[in-house]
C-alpha cells in the first residue's frame, strides 16, 4: 500500500466512526432516561455483560461507573452460567450488551434474571432481537455499517456502544450531584486523588521544626534559626504567639542591600509584614497554586486567630507527588 492509501484507510475510518457516534445524539431521549431512572432507583450494584468485543466495551462502562458514583462491576456472560451468576442479586440491575441482540451466552441469562425479578437494561443494534424484546428498555446501538471494509470486524459498533456508556455514567454522575471530592475518594493512589485530597496539615512541618523568632530577636540570631530548620524562612511571633510577620531569605538579600547591620537589627525592624498564609484544611494543591502566584517557596499555616501552627515548603508538597 501506498502512503496515500494508507492515510485515506485511516482517515475514512475516522470519518465513519465520528459519523455513527453522532447519530446517537437523537437517541437520548425517554428510553436512555428511563434507563437512567432504573439505575438511580437500584438498590444493589448494576452489573454489565457481554460476550466478545462487547464485553470488553462491557468491562471499561462497568469501570467507568464505578468510578464516578454507581457501583458497577462485569459479569462474563458465560461464566455467568457457570457459577458466576450468584455474583447478581435480586437488588441489582443488569446491562447486556450484544450488537446482534442475538448472543447465546447472554440469552441463556434471560430466564433466570427474569425468575429473579431483576431488572433489564438492553444495548442492542436491533430492535427487534430476541435481547432487547426481553428488556424493559432498550439502548440502541446500531450502526449503519462497520468501519471494517469488510463490514465484519466490530469498529464502529464498539465505538457506539463505548459511547453510549459514558453517556449513561455521565447523566448519572450528575443526577448524583458526585463531585470532585467523590471522584477522588475513588483515585487515591493516583496524581488526581493527591491533587483533590491531600491537605496542608498532611505534609506541614509544625512543633520544634517550626522556625520562630519574637521581633526583639537580632538579625544575626534569627540567621541560626532559619539556618538550624532549613526552610529558607522564620516566623516573627510576639509573646502571645500572634503571628506578626516572616523573616525569608529574599528578605535577606534586601537587607544586604541596604546595608543593615546583621547584629544590631531586630526582627521587627526587618521582617516582611503580612504574610501570605492557609489554614491547615486548604488543599494542597491550592497551597502551591499561591506560591506559585505569589513566586514564594514557603507559606505559613495559622489557625483561625492567627497563630501560627506550622509551615509549608514547596518541596514537601512536590515530594507528596501534587503536581
Amino acid at each position: 500500500m501506498t502512503k496515500e492509501l494508507i492515510w485515506e484507510a485511516g482517515r475514512r475510518t475516522v470519518r465513519m466512526e465520528s459519523d455513527a457516534v453522532a447519530a446517537l445524539e437523537n437517541r437520548i431521549n425517554g428510553d436512555f432516561q428511563r434507563a437512567c431512572e432504573m439505575i438511580m432507583q437500584c438498590r444493589g450494584r448494576t452489573i454489565v455483560t457481554g460476550m466478545g468485543k462487547s464485553g470488553h466495551i462491557g468491562r471499561k462502562m462497568a469501570a467507568t461507573l464505578a468510578s464516578t458514583g454507581t457501583p458497577s462491576f462485569f459479569v462474563h456472560p458465560g461464566e455467568a452460567s457457570h457459577g458466576d451468576l450468584g455474583m447478581i442479586t435480586r437488588d441489582d440491575v443488569v446491562i447486556a450488551i450484544s450488537n446482534s441482540g442475538s448472543s447465546s451466552e447472554v440469552l441463556t441469562l434471560l430466564p433466570l434474571l427474569k425468575r429473579l425479578g431483576i431488572p433489564l437494561i438492553s444495548m442492542a443494534g436491533k430492535t427487534d432481537s430476541p435481547l432487547a424484546q426481553a428488556a424493559e428498555v432498550n439502548l440502541d446501538i446500531s450502526v449503519e455499517t462497520e468501519a471494517c471494509p469488510l463490514n465484519l470486524a466490530p469498529t464502529s459498533s464498539t465505538t457506539v456502544t463505548l459511547v453510549m456508556g459514558d453517556a449513561l455514567a455521565v447523566a448519572l454522575l450528575e443526577a448524583r450531584g458526585f463531585t470532585a471530592e467523590d471522584f477522588a475518594f475513588s483515585h487515591p493512589g493516583g496524581a488526581l486523588g493527591r491533587r483533590l485530597l491531600l491537605k496542608v496539615e498532611d505534609v506541614m512541618h509544625a512543633g520544634d521544626e517550626l522556625p520562630q523568632v519574637t521581633p526583639a530577636t537580632r538579625l544575626s540570631q534569627a540567621l541560626l534559626e532559619m539556618t538550624s530548620k532549613g526552610f529558607g524562612m522564620t516566623i516573627v511571633a510576639n509573646g502571645e504567639g500572634e503571628l506578626l510577620g516572616v523573616f525569608t531569605d529574599g528578605d535577606l538579600r534586601r537587607v544586604i542591600d541596604q546595608k543593615v547591620e546583621l547584629d544590631k537589627a531586630t526582627m521587627g525592624e526587618v521582617m516582611s509584614r503580612r504574610p501570605k498564609t492557609v489554614s491547615t484544611d486548604t488543599l494542597a494543591a491550592e497551597a502551591l497554586r499561591i506560591m506559585e502566584d505569589f513566586k514564594i517557596t514557603a507559606l505559613v499555616v495559622e489557625d483561625k486567630t492567627h497563630h501560627p501552627l506550622g509551615v509549608l515548603h514547596m518541596h514537601d508538597i512536590l515530594r507528596a507527588g501534587v503536581i
